[in-house]
């Protein structure tokens, strides 16, 4: 590490420093939003600085200094290191000599021009040039008076770095910090200009610097990184494969490729659920030999707020990981710091293979603005922290160094601390978001054309250019010579289609692949597409979805499979607080399209109880943005899955593509042999005339349909058919409305078929309480629906197995006799 080095991770450290004094100040008055700060963990910078500024990164909260260090990087005001690569040291772990190099490793451009070598190692020991107390006030302390031990070796060559009367100790000028900085604050005072979230959270991210926003959720993102390091890797192999073969240039990472992942989280993180999938999912795949090139960095303070991480517990599980590499550095050494983050960081992208690095860090000014830590922490424990102080240690190098003296770096840090001050009173007066339409802008755009367009031109390209290869698919007979389908067919047939519409598309989940699905629906697509692009992944949902996360960050069009709607639950939060966020979060900047493929619902014959009949979507429909299909019919599924990859693609959207498990292989609707259940799938020159918007509904008509109105999806379509030619036989017309799409609801159609007979039944397959069937009722409430309701839904209950079942979910029986007395009212 250069002088020049250090006095730029000072100025990166003191900026995040001062970053949270403010943040308290502008607390103080009401004008401050959020005060979680990265006091103690400034040794994340040295982190910063020795990756590149195109690695993408996934920050913990507290990495106020990483985010001004790449700030700096990015604008070029950090000076380069003097290689990416550098010789490992005698106490780091060794290179895997069993794994050779990856082919097509480039050097980066960043190694063209640097400042002279100064060398600097070695912390001095003596007092410091100041102090910071946990009131967050610095003073000066007396310097030592007697010749440094241990003194660093410094070349005192013309450039070979600053020193106490070079330029750079002049007044502090704007610059990437202060920029820096600007973002920081507007983040906490809910700035509507805050470069990416816009006021709508205080996050550490930006596009131009690689910072992908994070929530507070603990490690939610970690499956996400894990997720991204697999995308890029599978990226840089296509992509090399492409230029070998001269093919159709393949999708393309929006890093360079050989970026690495880094993503930090803090020490109490370690135990949570989330970072155990990731974890597990990250080793799980190198021991299949498969590339997943993350750095994971365990911030390590010692506490979750004010319980303990006990003693050797961070490091012993971490130690413990299979398939990861560990690293472990002393935050209170930048220098070291910064060499052990510098080999970690060269031997993942080496070797494309995740590591940890273990960063030991303190917690200074407690957990956040209102925590009194010594209500949980005594005061030599607080003290021994202090003394622990990352800010200190690189100011004692300064000195140690003769790089600056002490009053040197109190004034610099009196200057910054003035400069983020006048920006903290700046940002004070700017905008704020306004109304409901500025807040929600982001969070879900929809362009109901653009998707449309984006469905016929797929359609055109399979009926034209890409004719030959949909045969070739196929085996020469395309799913619309093949006769009616089942609906485990259709959507299969669609997922072919989607695969060879959308190059950057990949299907994944439990048994997808060689097993073709649990019930045969993806049967066929890893033969015809390869195992980049159709693949099993371990049987964990959290991973599944974390992957999917990651691979539509890099630009990819995931479709994984969650086996069962049970299943989904203990993974709920990837799709609430880390899919369904990212565009709300980043205003644009940044998406992650998807589409989540679940077979669910019940009826299955009470077969496998509740974990294979789950009824449950409450959570699904909480979710803001959130995106939910049920195809019943199918001649429906297709259009339906076609629409969610073209929203996903053009909109960034998420979606739930809900399947009903019972009606997979159903084949009859009236009479058995009937077939009339089955439906005949379009050639591509129907596919834009068949389109199905978002948020749109089919109606069936039964009889005169002037009587009543059924509302319902799933498997309620077919038992309201059912019961609605039972009712036609009573004289009675009915209209069955087929959702389609339980988020957004077609609540213009459902206003529309209500009131074109003045009877609504609601047929809810999901629960009686925080069903579907609530959010139909409100909305022909709000609308000033004035005709008669009625509600037919499932038991609050979960599924029993055997015939138990049919005692609590929707009956034919039930419908056609909700329908009776909606009549008879």
């Amino acid at each position: 590490m250069t002088g020049h080095q250090l006095l730029a991770l000072f100025d990166a450290q003191v900026t995040s420093r001062q970053l949270d004094l403010a943040g308290r100040w502008l607390r103080s008055f009401g004008e401050g939003f959020y005060t979680i700060g990265s006091a103690g963990h400034e040794a994340n910078a040295a982190v910063a600085a020795a990756l590149r500024p195109t690695d993408p990164a996934l920050l913990h909260y507290r990495s106020g200094a990483f985010y001004c260090a790449r700030a700096a990087r990015a604008a070029g005001e950090f000076p380069a290191a003097g290689g990416d690569e550098p010789t490992p040291t005698s106490g780091a772990p060794e290179a895997d000599d069993a794994t050779p190099p990856v082919v097509g490793d480039e050097p980066s451009d960043e190694r063209a021009t640097r400042p002279g070598p100064f060398p600097v190692g070695g912390a001095p020991t003596g007092a410091a040039a100041y102090q910071v107390g946990a009131d967050g006030t610095a003073e000066a302390v007396p310097e030592p008076a007697g010749p440094v031990a241990d003194p660093i070796d410094v070349d005192r060559a013309p450039g070979a770095g600053a020193t106490s009367g070079d330029p750079a100790f002049g007044a502090v000028q704007p610059d990437a910090y202060a920029a820096a900085a600007r973002d920081v604050l507007r983040g906490m005072v809910a700035s509507a200009r805050e470069p990416l979230a816009g006021g709508r959270h205080k996050v550490f991210g930006r596009a131009d610097l690689a910072v992908v926003p994070t929530t507070s959720t603990i490690a939610s993102h970690l499956p996400r990184a894990v997720g991204l390091g697999l995308a890029l890797e599978r990226l840089r192999r296509v992509e090399t494969a492409g230029r070998r073969d001269g093919a159709d240039p393949p999708p393309r990472s929006p890093w360079p490729r050989d970026a690495i992942v880094v993503c930090s989280f803090g020490d109490a993180s370690v135990n949570h659920a989330s970072a155990t999938a990731a974890l597990n999912t990250a080793g799980w795949y190198d021991h299949t030999g498969l590339r997943i090139p993350v750095l994971f960095v365990c911030e390590d303070n010692g506490l979750g707020i004010s319980v303990r991480s006990p003693q050797g517990w961070v490091e012993r599980t971490l130690r413990a990981r299979p398939g990861l590499r560990w690293f472990a550095a002393d935050g209170a050494d930048p220098v070291e710091t910064y060499q052990v983050a510098a080999e970690a960081a060269a031997w993942v992208r080496r070797h494309r293979r995740p590591a940890v690095l273990h960063l030991r860090t303190v917690r200074l000014l407690g957990h956040a603005g209102a925590d009194a830590e010594s209500a949980y922490r005594s005061a030599a424990e607080i003290a021994a922290d202090e003394a622990r102080d990352p800010v200190l240690a690189t100011a004692r190098l300064l000195v140690g160094a003769g790089l600056a003296t002490g009053g040197e770096l109190l004034s610099r840090y009196d200057e910054r601390g003035w400069q983020i001050r006048r920006i903290a009173e700046e940002v004070l007066d700017e905008p704020k978001l306004a109304t409901a339409a500025e807040v929600v802008a982001p969070l879900a755009p929809r362009r109901p054309a653009r998707v449309a367009a984006a469905v016929a031109e797929v359609a055109a390209r399979a009926g034209g250019s890409g004719a030959g290869a949909r045969a070739e698919a196929f085996g020469g007979k395309p799913p619309e010579l093949a006769g009616p389908l089942t609906l485990a067919q259709s959507i299969n047939a669609a997922l072919a289609d989607g695969l060879l519409a959308h190059p950057q598309m990949a299907v994944f989940g439990e048994d997808v692949a060689a097993k073709g699905g649990v019930y045969g629906v993806t049967k066929g697509l890893r033969e015809k597409f390869g195992p980049a692009r159709v693949f099993d992944t371990l049987l964990d949902e959290t991973s599944v979805l974390g992957l999917g996360l990651g691979a539509g960050l890099a630009g990819l069009l995931p479709v994984p499979e969650i086996q069962y709607l049970a299943y989904l639950h203990n993974a709920e939060d990837q799709l609430r607080g880390e899919a369904a966020t990212m565009q709300f979060f980043s205003q644009g900047a940044f998406r992650n399209p998807m589409v989540v493929r679940v077979p669910g619902l019940a009826y299955q014959e009470g077969f496998g109880g509740h974990f294979h009949n789950d009824n449950s979507v409450a959570v699904l429909r909480d979710v803001p943005g959130l995106v939910i299909a049920v195809p019943a019919r199918p001649d429906d599924a297709a259009p339906l899955l076609r629409t969610c990859l073209a929203a996903a693609a053009v909109d960034g959207s998420v979606c739930v593509f809900l399947e009903p498990v019972a009606l997979y292989h159903t084949r009859d609707l009236y009479e058995p042999g009937d077939g009339e259940w089955l439906g005949q799938y379009a050639e591509p020159g129907g596919w834009a005339a068949g389109h199905a918007p978002i948020g749109r509904a089919r109606v069936y008509g039964v009889g005169s349909a002037q009587d009543v109105t059924i509302l319902t999806f799933g498997n309620g379509v077919r038992m309201s058919l059912r019961a609605a030619a039972v009712l036609a036989d009573e004289g009675i017309g009915t209209r069955v409305v087929d959702l389609r799409w339980l988020a957004p609801l077609p609540v213009a159609d459902i206003i529309r078929e209500a009131s074109a007979t003045g009877r609504v039944l609601v047929v809810d397959e999901t629960r009686r309480s925080g069903g579907v069937g609530e959010g139909i009722i409100a909305a022909l409430v709000d609308a000033g629906y004035v005709g008669a309701a009625r509600r037919v839904a499932g038991v609050d209950s979960f599924v029993p197995l055997g015939p138990a079942a049919r005692q609590v979910l929707v009956s034919e029986e039930a419908i056609t006799q909700g329908a009776r007395t909606l009549l008879a009212r």
